[in-house]
């Protein structure tokens, strides 16, 4: 008997976000039909994919070599129905897209003139909020949410993780010093967030809360501040990878920081509609193997 795609689907958000509650609330699913999928599989298969605790789940020896080869083989499928979807009538009308606006000025812009190119019926406007965007309320087809999603009434299609980092430049650090321990931070200037305050909440052992000297509600403005030199900001590495990259950022406290905090997660949300659904499919599609995050 063939495994369903959806199954699979389900198998790896169970992977990727690391529990079946995780996966069930990211796709908007209940944790048994998770749970269902997952133990369907194993059970055709006759091997054991999941090592299931009461924290966490670990891909076993078997799984691991079976998700590589099930994502590689989603991506071709998705890539033939791409192709299919290119050979045939494109989707044609208005899209609307609405992200935080330094996703849209690092990620999406970069990618606009290739997707214009690809799509030239599809009439893109682009919105950018810091703060929760209603879909209905503001029209808007799909937005990019940074962090973890509360709303389950909505689909979602992961598009990848970007890992926080603690970042400031060179010259600042060779000014202030560079700090070794999470309390030293209470001595160096601390680039943050007006709102929402929640992201003030370092990802550090023990937490941490940064109580900021200059504040702005705009990621951007804060990667701005945090280049001009005046002093040490959080940031997303769909923003500051280039800068760390080339030597613009330097980032500190690597081995104080957590991950897989729920922060890390970029998510597209939408609601499915037929007159706009090959329109959405297009957009996710593309983006997101070209993202850099």
């Amino acid at each position: 008997m063939l495994t369903r795609s959806d199954d699979l689907d389900i198998l790896l958000t169970v992977v990727d976000t690391g529990g079946f509650s995780a996966a069930a609330e990211l796709l908007g699913i209940q944790v048994a039909r998770v749970s269902r999928s997952v133990t369907k599989i194993e059970q055709q298969l006759g091997v054991t994919i999941l090592n299931r605790t009461t924290r966490r789940v670990d891909v076993t020896d078997e799984g691991r070599q079976f998700i590589e080869a099930v994502r590689n083989g989603l991506q071709l499928l998705q890539q033939a129905e791409h192709d299919l979807i290119c050979r045939g009538d494109l989707p044609k009308g208005r899209l609307s897209v609405n992200a935080a606006s330094p996703f849209v000025f690092h990620q999406l812009v970069p990618l606009m003139h290739e997707f214009r190119t690809a799509y030239p019926d599809i009439e893109l406007e682009i919105t950018s909020n810091e703060g929760y965007v209603d879909l209905l309320e503001k029209h808007t087809d799909v937005a990019i949410r940074i962090g973890k999603l509360s709303d389950s009434t909505m689909h979602a299609r992961a598009l990848g993780n970007s890992l926080l980092y603690l970042v400031a430049t060179p010259e600042y650090l060779a000014k202030r010093g560079i700090p070794k321990q999470t309390c030293e931070l209470n001595y160096h200037d601390l680039i943050g967030f007006s709102e929402p305050k929640i992201l003030n909440n370092w990802p550090l052992k023990g937490g941490y809360v940064a109580e900021p000297t200059m504040r702005s509600s705009n990621g951007e403005t804060l990667r701005q501040l945090v280049l001009a030199g005046h002093g040490i900001g959080c940031l997303s590495g769909f923003m500051v990878n280039k800068d760390l990259a080339e030597g613009r950022l330097v980032a500190v406290l690597e081995s104080e920081k957590l991950v897989n905090t729920g922060r890390e997660q970029i998510n597209a949300v939408y609601y499915k509609s037929s007159s706009v659904a090959r329109r959405i499919s297009a957009f996710i599609d593309f983006i997101q193997p070209k993202l850099t995050l």
